[in-house]
C-alpha cells in the first residue's frame, strides 16, 4: 500500500502506522515487523484485561481499591487521587490526576482478583485471543509493553469492535467517567474537562490535543511517551495506530500527530 499521508515524511526517524475501519485495513506504512515500545499505550491493554475480569465476575468496578474511598472504576479513570509517580495523594474525584501509580495499584488488585500474576492474566485473556504474536509483556502495567504495529492495530480493532467483553461494558469503557473533572493531560497541559473512560482517554473538547480537531468528541484511545498512539473514532468507523523509535517531543509529535490524524480522516472518513 502507498501512503497517502504527507506528514509522515516529516518524521526523521523510523515509524510505523496502520489505519483500518471495522471491515478492512486501509493503509500500512513502515516496517510491520519492527518492534517498538508502547510505554503508556500499555494502559489500554491492561484496562481491557481488567474489564474482562469484571465481565467474568473476578472483579467489580465498585470494588474498593487504592486510597480510602477509591474503587477499581476510579483507578481506571485516573480519578483515585493517587499521584503520577510520587507526591501527595488527593481525595478521589477531586481532580483527574493521570497516575502510573494508579495503574500499578490496579495491577495488584487485578492479580488478587484473578488469582494469578498480572502478565499471565493479560496473556491468556487478551494477547492469546487477539493473536498478538510479537507482544512482549514485562515491567510496569503502566508502561511495560512492546510490539509491532500489527499487534497494536489488533488491539485498536478490539477497542473499535469489541469481542472480548460485553457490549454494555465496552460502552461504559468509552463513556466519560466522573464527568467534569479538570486536570492535566500530559504533554498538552491543563484541561477544564479532562475526560477519561475506563482506561481510555476521551477526546471530548480538549484543546490542545494529540488527535485532530476533526476527530469526533467521542474519539478515545491513548498515547505513550515512547512516541506511540492508538485512537478510535467510532463516528468515522476508524482506528489509527502509530509507533516510532523516538520518544515523544513537543516540537515533533505534538505538532505532527494532529496533522497526521487530519490527513487520515480526510482520506478515509465516509
Amino acid at each position: 500500500m502507498v501512503s497517502t499521508y504527507p506528514s509522515l515524511d516529516d518524521f526523521s526517524f523510523d515509524t510505523a502506522l496502520a489505519v483500518s475501519n471495522s471491515y478492512e485495513v486501509l493503509s500500512l506504512d513502515g516496517d510491520s515487523t519492527q518492534v517498538f515500545e508502547w510505554k503508556s499505550v500499555t494502559k489500554p491493554l491492561v484496562a481491557l484485561a481488567t474489564l474482562i475480569a469484571v465481565d467474568q465476575g473476578h472483579l467489580d468496578l465498585q470494588d474498593s481499591a487504592g486510597p480510602d474511598g477509591a474503587t477499581v472504576r476510579h483507578l481506571l479513570a485516573h480519578a483515585s487521587g493517587l499521584p503520577f509517580e510520587e507526591g501527595p495523594r488527593q481525595s478521589p474525584e477531586r481532580r483527574r490526576v493521570y497516575s502510573n501509580v494508579g495503574f500499578e495499584t490496579l495491577g495488584e488488585h487485578l492479580e488478587a482478583g484473578v488469582g494469578t500474576d498480572l502478565w499471565s492474566w493479560v496473556r491468556t485473556s487478551v494477547v492469546e485471543p487477539l493473536e498478538l504474536n510479537s507482544t512482549a509483556l514485562q515491567g510496569s502495567p503502566a508502561h511495560g509493553v512492546r510490539s509491532n504495529i500489527l499487534d497494536l492495530l489488533a488491539l485498536g480493532l478490539e477497542m473499535l469492535t469489541p469481542t472480548l467483553i460485553s457490549a454494555e461494558l465496552a460502552e461504559a469503557a468509552r463513556t466519560v467517567q466522573f464527568p467534569g473533572l479538570a486536570g492535566v493531560l500530559p504533554g498538552f497541559g491543563s484541561q477544564d474537562r479532562n475526560d477519561w473512560g475506563l482506561g481510555y482517554e476521551i477526546r471530548g473538547e480538549k484543546d490542545p490535543h494529540w488527535t485532530s480537531p476533526a476527530n469526533s468528541p467521542g474519539t478515545f484511545g491513548h498515547f505513550g511517551q515512547s512516541g506511540s498512539f492508538v485512537w478510535v473514532d467510532p463516528a468515522a468507523d476508524l482506528v489509527a495506530v502509530f509507533l516510532g523509535e523516538v520518544s515523544f517531543r513537543q516540537d515533533t509529535h505534538a505538532i505532527l500527530w494532529p496533522k497526521l490524524s487530519t490527513e487520515i480522516l480526510q482520506a478515509h472518513r465516509t
